[in-house]
């Protein structure tokens, strides 16, 4: 091994969960993968956990019950830390409607001494039902769905999350960019 591949390999980066929480159609999963972008653009390991992906592979059969919504997210924070803790930025841009699920994740983050960051892109529900990306505030209106976070099923918004982005104020690059920076000023970027 030549000693360039010895340092490149004895470099350990620092992991870290970044857990985006908002309302449906907020913008989480589009300013995931743009910050995802930019940061492997800068040579960070990096993994996107989508909220759509993992309920159909890891989540399979879950319903939208409390007790169901907290056992997707307590499998998420599992695999977010696991990742977290080998070097991997981990971004989750995933509901997480219920507070006590979310402070389970970090609970967990923390006894591992892993970091997790959690982020609420605060998108209001009018902006969000306009966006309607998937087309579930026009299936809820319609009655054809119920149990729609933040309509129909509560969120609870976190009290005092890391950062706070008024996505429907800014452009999604800009909404990255604030997050980058927080990495920044964090360490983790």
């Amino acid at each position: 091994m030549t000693t360039d591949q010895e340092t490149s390999m004895s470099v350990t980066e620092t992991g870290a969960t970044i857990w985006l929480t908002g309302l449906p159609s907020a913008g989480k999963t589009t300013i995931a993968y743009e910050l995802a972008g930019r940061l492997r653009t800068e040579g960070h390991r990096v993994e996107v956990l989508d909220g759509d992906e993992i309920r159909e592979f890891l989540s399979a059969g879950l319903g939208f019950s409390r007790e169901d919504r907290h056992t997707n997210v307590a499998r998420i924070g599992f695999v977010a830390e696991l990742l977290a803790a080998n070097g991997v930025k981990v971004l989750v841009p995933v509901i997480a409607p219920f507070a006590d699920s979310r402070e389970s994740v970090r609970k967990r983050h923390a006894t591992e001494s892993t970091t997790y960051l959690e982020v609420h892109v605060a998108t209001p529900v009018e902006v969000c039902s306009v966006r309607d990306v998937k087309g579930l505030y026009a299936k809820q209106a319609a009655g054809e769905i119920s149990g729609l976070t933040g309509v129909d099923d509560p969120y609870e918004a976190p009290e005092s999350p890391d950062l706070r982005i008024e996505s429907h104020q800014q452009t999604v690059q800009e909404s990255a960019a604030a997050l980058h920076a927080l990495l920044t000023e964090r360490g983790l970027a």
